[in-house]
């Protein structure tokens, strides 16, 4: 079988060591906060953004499922998702947490000594450019740094470098090191022109590296120091980065943030803060904040501050990033900036404990919300006062009874409006705004459904019945091997799927050769969105009274709708009945 990964073979004796040295339970609660019910653990889903846990950790199985996304798999899969990595690195790091050594031969690893190499050529690629900013040839970028106030230890710790106004200077430099030019345009350093000419992405720009958590150089962002267009160029996703995955200086934060971390808007911003104490501050990498980014910072704090611009497209990006905080259980706070366009102007202007102040005076999403209406509406008339208060019960409506208490005793004293008038018109609103709710969602379910119906019968062009009676098959064959007697004669061509039958003759192949089956088995063969699903019919697949049974009709189902479906196939058909079909008038 192949999955996503290149033809990946491990040693199957250190497999299954690994399988029984590591448990799914403690690599995920790394990750992720997880509660006990049972032979299972719930938590917060680390790959969509939720509130009520639907993330299950099975340990019976040793496999996770989400039911709100439909991620799933083995720790192997987790691994590989959550740090973005291939199978083979993500096999090496868990064997690595098991205290094991890889295997030196016996497996292709192609995918992985590709991502090493992309790894190395941006590593010497920042040892370039922080050398060119050294050198003569890099005073302008350096005389730039030091302009904008940057210490020289705060240079060498961020790795800032100067990227020179020449059109191959990176590419002569690589070459000399024995990088090959594809390589180079893998790694996003380098592109390739009309005539098949390759060219430096960077040039006359100073240079900002960007580094995950482990300390690899994953990418760039490069700023002119003129007012060209465009301002700011970043390296394009390549293997080893995503840039709605990662996070600028996550690497230096990610000790100091156990509390509280500041999000910024730009690479600046944070090496500012960074040189003026706040070793808590990162910032996205050239886009817009995402939730993948919202799910990595909820990983290493409870506590947020948007540090934003004032400006309005930073205040409409702190409206947004709320929204996005909200599905998860960090606390936002907003701090009202003053005195700059952003943090970087206000600590040179006002200096670290004046910043400091404000950080510290932050208002959470609520207050922030109000003070927003309170500024969008006129309180000296009547009407204004009526409007505010109606768009306060709104943002008032979703917030704990003792937050609604003080809040709607600090509105009564500041509107003089009667405390009493104000709590029944909330309550009135709440009503309302639960029976609106209950009807969106069970109308959000109806639709799922029948999308998710339609899919599976339209797209695939298969009948319900038919789906779920090969899921349960693979559910049973998986839990009850005795199965394995009723499957010998049956054709796997009748199945709707090459999926299916990927599955079915691998769970066929390994009972028959007494193999006990886990879901690891199929991490090197399966795609992501593959064995999520696997891990989904595993765990939808309950106990049966009469397994054999219930597998034999399962069978029936199958061969019934292939039946059906190849019978009125025109293949099938008659010259006289396929005749017919065009003179039904």
């Amino acid at each position: 079988m192949k999955g996503s990964e290149d033809d990946v073979k491990l040693n199957e004796t250190f497999l299954q060591e690994l399988k029984y040295k590591i448990d799914i339970e403690d690599v995920i609660s790394s990750y992720v906060s997880l509660k006990r019910r049972g032979s299972t653990s719930l938590g917060l889903c680390p790959f969509h953004n939720e509130k009520t846990p639907s993330f299950t950790v099975y340990n019976d199985t040793q496999s996770f499922y989400c039911f709100g996304c439909g991620a799933g798999g083995d720790a192997v899969t987790f691994i590989k998702k959550i740090e973005n990595l291939d199978y083979i690195d993500a096999v090496k790091l868990l064997a690595q947490r098991a205290g094991m050594q890889m295997p030196q031969d016996g497996f292709d690893d192609s995918l992985s000594k590709k991502r090493r190499k992309i790894l190395e050529i941006n590593r010497e690629t920042a040892k370039f450019y922080h050398s060119c900013l050294i050198s003569p040839k890099g005073k302008e970028g350096f005389d730039y740094f030091l302009n904008r106030g940057l210490s020289m230890n705060t240079i060498k710790r961020f790795g800032l470098g100067f990227a020179p106004n020449e059109w191959d200077a990176l590419i002569k430099h690589l070459k000399q090191k024995g990088f090959r030019l594809s390589d180079m345009a893998d790694a996003g350093v380098v592109k390739v022109g009309k005539n098949n000419n390759y060219y430096d992405n960077f040039r006359n720009r100073v240079m900002t590296p960007i580094i995950d958590v482990r300390g690899n150089v994953i990418a760039f962002g490069g700023r002119v120091l003129d007012d060209s267009k465009p301002k700011y160029i970043n390296t394009s996703d390549t293997l080893v980065y995503k840039k709605t995955n990662e996070l600028f200086a996550l690497n230096l934060a990610k000790d100091n943030c156990s509390d509280t971390m500041i999000l910024c808007e730009g690479y600046m911003d944070v090496i500012a803060m960074h040189q003026a104490g706040f070793t808590n501050a990162v910032a996205g990498c050239g886009t817009a904040l995402t939730g993948e980014q919202v799910r990595l910072i909820s990983r290493y704090t409870n506590e947020v501050i948007l540090a934003y611009d004032a400006d309005e497209a930073g205040q409409k990006a702190v409206n947004k990033a709320i929204g996005l905080f909200k599905q998860t259980d960090v606390k936002v706070k907003i701090p009202a900036l003053s005195g700059g366009k952003d943090p970087d102007e206000i600590i040179k202007k006002f200096g670290r404990d004046k910043f400091k102040g404000m950080l510290e005076g932050a208002s959470n999403e609520i207050e922030f919300a109000i003070l927003e209406l309170r500024q969008k509406n006129n309180l000296n008339t009547t009407q204004g006062k009526i409007d505010f208060l109606n768009a306060v019960l709104k943002v008032l409506a979703n917030v704990s009874p003792i937050e609604q208490d003080l809040y709607l005793t600090r509105l009564s004293d500041e509107l003089n409006v009667d405390k009493s008038s104000i709590k029944t018109q909330l309550e009135d609103y709440t009503k309302r705004n639960k029976k609106r709710q209950i009807r969106n969602n069970y109308r959000t379910i109806v639709e799922n459904s029948v999308r998710d119906n339609q899919k599976i019968s339209f797209e695939n062009n298969i009948a319900i019945r038919q789906y779920k009676a090969e899921e349960r098959i693979l559910g049973l064959l998986l839990r009850y091997p005795e199965c394995l007697n009723l499957a010998s004669d049956f054709d796997v061509n009748k199945f709707s799927s090459d999926y299916v039958r990927k599955i079915y003759a691998q769970i066929i192949s390994m009972l028959e050769n007494n193999i006990d089956i886990k879901l690891s088995d199929f991490s090197s063969v399966l795609t992501n969105d593959e064995i999520g699903r696997l891990s989904g019919i595993i765990a939808r697949t309950q106990e049966s009274k009469n397994a054999c049974k219930e597998f034999t009709d399962c069978l029936k189902i199958v061969e019934e709708e292939y039946d059906k479906n190849n019978l009125n196939s025109p293949n099938n058909m008659s010259d006289d009945e396929f005749r017919k079909l065009f003179n039904k008038d």
